[in-house]
């Protein structure tokens, strides 16, 4: 018997970096993607938060999955909350886990929370404000993890793209914490190469995941870097992304080396933000 689509349905409010929907997913009962000025900023099904549906979302799912033995709480640092689909998986899938998370949009937040509320249980606590200058006000060695997925239209702002920065993340990680940081590109990949240098000067291990056609400069996308004081478990991370429905690379070692291609790292007096997608990006 073919399964009943779910019927159309988007419901619009502005919020203050632009005009917010939220859209039914036809194919699950209680999915909703959230997109801002027409950009897809996170998918969230309420009856599944382990569910995981945009391809960064697996790679950073994994990524809790896999600094720490499966079940084990983290305390986690969200810059940039969106609909808290990651926050939301890791309160699932790691209970009694603490979780803060630092969204500059309170307007977005506030939606979020009226319209796909998540459980009162979760200790997962939302700071409004600037994700830097929240994480300046964070404890030394307090996070297990650090994940970065802050975007001010559809771009990842200068100042989150830096050296200091990452040299604040390392200060609020435990010396075995882990760094990981949604960013987008295409073309030349420039932003993601001078991304990966500025890492690599910050960490001592690091490894870059996408979809092979973005990292070939083929088409514009999502790319991961995931970084750490210590070597990272690289192996059970290419099993995981072998599960996912679309196909991610991943590039460490030498091949990381030569895909920054002797960018230098980017400072705060170099920094800009990650280039605007070209149009139709999205569709």
């Amino acid at each position: 018997m073919a399964r009943t689509r779910r019927a159309p349905e988007t419901r619009t409010a502005p919020v203050d970096g632009g005009l917010a929907e939220l859209r039914a997913d036809p194919d699950r009962e209680r999915a909703w993607t959230l997109l801002v000025d027409s950009a897809p900023q996170s998918h969230v099904d309420l009856a599944d938060p382990a569910y995981l549906g945009f391809s960064y979302q697996r790679r950073l799912g994994h990524v809790v999955d896999l600094v720490a033995p499966a079940g084990r709480p983290l305390q986690v640092v969200h810059l940039g909350g969106g609909a808290l689909t990651l926050a939301r998986y890791t309160a699932h899938t790691r209970p009694r886990s603490t979780q803060t998370v630092i969204e500059l949009d309170t307007a977005l937040t506030e939606l979020v929370r009226r319209e796909l509320p998540w459980d009162r249980g979760w200790r997962i606590k939302v700071r409004g404000g600037d994700a830097r200058d929240g994480l300046a006000k964070l404890p030394d060695a307090s996070a297990d993890l650090v994940i970065a997925d802050a975007f001010a239209g559809a771009r990842t702002p200068a100042h989150l793209a830096t050296l200091e920065f990452l040299h604040e993340v390392r200060r609020v990680l435990r010396p075995d914490g882990h760094y990981a940081v949604n960013l987008t590109d295409g073309g030349p990949l420039t932003f993601a190469r001078g991304q990966s240098a500025t890492v690599r000067a910050a960490f001592p291990e690091a490894v870059l995941a996408a979809e092979p056609a973005v990292l070939r400069g083929k088409r514009f996308g999502n790319l991961m870097l995931w970084a750490a004081a210590q070597p990272l478990p690289l192996a059970a991370f290419g099993r995981l992304l072998a599960t996912d429905p679309h196909q991610s690379r991943i590039t460490h070692g030498p091949d990381l080396a030569a895909f920054t291609a002797g960018a230098p790292a980017v400072t705060d007096a170099t920094a800009t933000a990650s280039p605007e997608p070209p149009d139709h990006a999205f569709d």
